[in-house]
C-alpha cells in the first residue's frame, strides 16, 4: 500500500534558544548563538562555540529532576527537546507504549565520564557516571524520564547520527513495526571532542563562515531536536494534521577517508540524488537546501561539487545554518531538520551568516533572510566522519510524496556467519602492513571478520554495511581520556580521535571494498547487534536492499562477529537459515511479551510453543560488560541450523537483564539454490 510519512510535531534546543519559538525568532532576526565558552570546563577559550545557555542544574530544575539524580548533559538536552515534541504532537506519556524512540548520539555521557575519569583510574573500578557513559544508556535515560516506550534504540554515525535516526524511524513505520516513532538526536559539548576537533586543526578562531573564500574552519555546538513521525492514517485517527511530510531520504558512503570528504563529493551526490529519487521529484523542484556546510575547506568544496553535479548551474537557494547554532555534530541532522520545518511553516529561507567573500570553487549561499518564500520541498544534508552522508527531503503535505508500506511480512536469509575472538588470523593476508600499523586490535579484527564473511558468501560489495558496537574502538577513546587526564588539553593525537567515533569500523570496511552503499552503526549497549540486524531486516523487507553485511564488534571482551544477510536468491551460495520475524521491545509487560512470542511463532506456521526451540541470552547476570554476547548467541543459533541440527523454529530472546529485549525468529532454510 501507499501512504505518507507525516511529521506531526517537533522540539528543538540549541545555542539560539530553548524551544521552537525562541529558535524561530533567532532565525528571523539573524541572531547567532555562537560565542565564548561558558559552561564547559576547558582550557580552550580561544575557540567560539554554540553553547546552550543553561547549566545542568538549571535544566534539571526545568525538568523537575532532583539535582542529585544520575544524568548527563546529552540526556538533559534531549529531554527538553523530546518534551516539546510530545507536547507539539499532543502525545501523552500514557501513549508511549505504542511509540518507538530512535536517537542519535556519539559523545553520549562523555561530559560526565571525563569529569570522573581520574576517580575511576585511581580507584581502579568504574563509578556510577562511567556506567551511563555509553550511547545506549544515554538514550534510555531520556526514555525512562517520559515513561514506557514500545522500543528504544540508538544510532551513532558521527555528524549524520540524527539524520540516520530519521531514516530508521521512517523504515519502521513503512514496515509496520510501530504506529508512531520519535526520531532525532542529542549531543552536548565535551572537552573530548573539542580537543579532538582541535587536533584535526579544523576549529575556527572566530564565527564560522561556510562557503566563504576566507573560511577558517568550524565552530562546535551542542543541542537536541526530535521529530514525531506517523503514518498518515494513524495521525488522522488521532485527529492530528501534519506539519510536513518526509518525502524522501537516503544514506550513502563517500568511501574516501575517515575524516576528509572526497573532492568530487561522491557520497553527498549519491545521498541527495537517491533521496530525490525515492520521493519521485526532479532536482528543479527543490526550493531550498539546508547544506551541511561546516566551514571547513574539505567539506564545503566537496558538498559544492556534489550539488553542481546534480543541479548544474540551476542551483536552488542554499545556506548553512551552522553560523547560528555551531556544528551540533550528532544532533545536527535533528536541529537542522527542525530549522527546515520552521522555514516551511513560516515561509522564509534562513541566511548563511558571516559570509563575506564568495569562493569561486564553492556554491554561492543565501546571505540575507528571504521572507514570503513558499517552500514546497526542502532538502537537508548531514554528513559525518567516515563519509557517512545522509539527505532528508521534507515537503508540504499537499505536495508530499507517498511511499510504499509493507502489507505483510517478508523473509530474509543468512548466507554466511563468521566470528573472531582474541587471536587475529592472517593479518597480512587481509591488511597491508602500512595500514595495519595504524589500526588497533578491534579495527583489525573487525575488518578481517568482515572481509572473511564476504569471501565465504561470494559477495564482493553488499547493498548495505550495518554494524553494531557498544563501545566502539575503545582503545582510542581511552588514549584520549588518558591524555586529557595526564597531559592536559594540548597534546591529543589526531589518529586517536579519528578512530574514536563508533562508525570507524563500518567506514573503514566501506573504504576497503570501495562500497558507496548505505552505511550505519548502531550503538545501544547489549542490543547493538540486534539493532543493526533490525535495520537490515527492515530494509530487506521494504525491498530497499537485497544484501547486507551486518556485524558486532567490541573490545570487552575481544570479539568480532559478522553475517551476510539477503533476500531469497540474492547470492549463489545456499542460505544457512531464514529470518522469519524480528521484534524490539522496551519495558514490555509479561503479557505483551507472551503475545509477541505467539504472534511471531504463528508467522512461522508454528501454533504450538512446544514445537519451537528457545535460546535465552541474558548477559549482565554473568557478564555485566559483555556487549558482544548476543552476537555470540546469534552465531551459535546460525551454526545450529547450518549443521542441520535445527529442525524447527528457534526463537532467540535477548534480554540482558535490562528493560529492553529483542526477539529473533529463525527457521531452517531451503538448501537448494534459487
Amino acid at each position: 500500500m501507499e501512504s505518507q510519512v507525516w511529521i506531526t510535531g517537533f522540539g528543538v534546543v540549541s545555542a539560539i534558544g530553548v524551544g521552537k519559538e525562541a529558535t524561530l525568532q533567532a532565525l528571523l532576526t539573524s541572531r547567532s548563538g555562537i560565542g565564548s565558552v561558558h559552561h564547559l570546563e576547558t582550557e580552550h577559550h580561544e575557540f567560539p562555540v554554540g553553547e546552550v545557555n543553561l547549566s545542568n542544574v538549571q535544566m534539571m530544575q526545568m525538568l523537575n529532576i532532583p539535582t542529585d539524580t544520575l544524568v548527563n548533559r546529552t540526556a538533559l538536552l534531549g529531554m527538553l527537546a523530546l518534551r516539546e515534541a510530545l507536547d507539539d504532537s499532543h502525545l501523552l506519556c500514557n501513549d508511549l507504549s505504542h511509540v518507538s524512540l530512535v536517537s542519535g548520539t556519539t559523545v553520549g555521557g562523555m561530559d560526565m565520564t571525563e569529569l570522573h575519569y581520574r576517580d575511576m583510574v585511581e580507584r581502579q573500578r568504574p563509578n556510577d557516571y562511567i556506567r551511563i557513559h555509553d550511547c545506549g544508556s544515554t538514550t534510555e535515560l531520556m526514555a525512562d524520564y517520559f515513561g514506557r516506550f514500545q522500543s528504544v534504540t540508538t544510532l551513532s554515525t558521527a555528524c549524520s547520527s540524527a539524520a540516520n535516526a530519521v531514516m530508521l524511524g521512517a523504515n519502521m513505520l513503512r514496515a509496520g513495526v510501530t504506529e508512531c516513532v520519535i526520531v532525532g538526536g542529542s549531543e552536548c559539548l565535551t572537552r573530548f571532542h573539542l580537543n579532538g576537533f582541535n587536533s584535526l586543526m579544523i576549529l575556527a578562531p572566530d564565527p564560522c563562515r561556510p562557503f566563504d573564500l576566507d573560511r577558517a574552519g568550524l565552530n562546535l555546538g551542542e543541542g537536541a531536536a526530535y521529530l514525531v513521525m506517523e503514518a498518515a492514517p494513524h495521525a488522522s485517527a488521532r485527529g492530528i494534521n501534519p506539519i510536513a511530510v518526509l518525502s524522501g531520504y537516503a544514506n550513502a558512503c563517500d568511501a574516501y577517508h575517515q575524516t576528509a570528504s572526497s573532492p568530487d563529493g561522491e557520497g553527498a551526490y549519491r545521498s541527495m540524488s537517491a533521496a530525490l529519487s525515492l520521493a519521485g521529484i526532479n532536482p528543479s523542484q527543490v526550493d531550498y537546501i539546508n547544506a551541511h556546510g561546516t566551514g571547513t575547506r574539505s567539506n564545503d568544496l566537496s558538498e559544492s561539487s556534489a550539488m553542481r553535479r546534480l543541479w548544474g548551474k540551476q542551483l536552488p537557494p542554499i545556506s548553512s545554518t551552522k553560523g547560528f547554532t555551531g556544528h551540533t555534530t550528532s544532533a545536527s541532522g535533528g536541529v537542522e531538520a527542525a530549522i527546515c520545518l520552521l522555514a516551511m511553516q513560516y515561509s522564509f529561507i534562513p541566511p548563511n551568516l558571516h559570509h563575506v567573500t564568495s569562493d569561486p570553487e564553492c556554491i554561492l549561499p543565501i546571505t540575507t533572510l528571504r521572507c514570503k518564500q513558499t517552500l514546497n520541498h526542502v532538502l537537508c544534508n548531514s554528513f559525518g566522519f567516515g563519509g557517512n552522508d545522509t539527505s532528508l527531503l521534507f515537503s508540504l503535505p499537499n505536495v508530499g510524496s507517498t511511499l510504499s508500506f509493507v502489507d505483510g511480512g517478508i523473509q530474509a536469509e543468512i548466507f554466511a556467519a563468521n566470528i573472531i575472538s582474541n587471536t587475529l588470523p592472517e593479518v597480512k593476508k587481509y591488511i597491508p602492513p602500512l595500514e595495519a600499523r595504524r589500526m588497533g586490535p578491534l579495527l583489525k579484527r573487525a575488518l578481517i571478520s568482515s572481509l572473511q564473511v564476504l569471501e565465504f558468501s561470494g559477495l564482493s560489495s553488499p547493498d548495505a554495511i550495518i554494524m553494531g558496537t557498544g563501545w566502539g574502538c575503545i582503545e582510542n577513546t581511552l588514549a584520549i581520556l588518558n591524555s586529557l587526564n595526564n597531559e592536559g588539553e594540548r597534546l591529543l593525537k589526531p589518529t586517536h580521535f579519528m578512530q574514536s567515533t563508533h562508525n570507524t569500523i563500518s567506514s573503514v570496511v566501506a573504504q576497503r571494498i570501495n562500497c558507496h552503499a548505505y552505511n550505519a552503526t548502531h550503538s545501544h549497549n547489549w542490543f547493538s547487534l540486534d539493532s543493526a540486524f533490525f535495520d537490515a531486516f527492515l530494509q530487506l523487507s521494504l525491498g530497499s536492499i537485497r544484501t547486507a553485511l551486518v556485524g558486532e564488534h567490541d573490545e570487552l571482551p575481544a570479539s568480532s562477529t559478522s553475517f551476510v544477510m539477503g533476500v531469497s536468491g540474492a547470492l549463489s551460495v545456499p542460505p544457512l537459515c531464514r529470518i522469519v520475524a524480528m521484534r524490539m521491545l522496551y519495558d514490555a509487560t509479561s503479557t505483551e511479551l507472551s503475545a509477541t512470542v505467539d504472534e511471531m511463532l504463528r508467522q512461522s506456521g508454528c501454533n504450538d510453543r512446544k514445537l519451537a526451540t528457545f535460546m535465552v541470552c541474558d548477559a549482565p547476570r554473568r557478564y555485566p560488560s559483555n556487549f558482544a554476547l548476543s552476537a555470540s548467541a546469534l552465531y551459535t543459533a546460525v551454526e545450529w541450523f547450518s549443521k542441520n541440527d535445527g529442525k524447527g523454529p528457534l526463537l532467540l530472546y535477548n534480554t540482558c537483564g535490562q528493560k529492553g529485549c529483542t526477539l529473533i525468529l529463525l527457521q531452517p532454510a531451503e538448501r537448494t539454490l534459487q
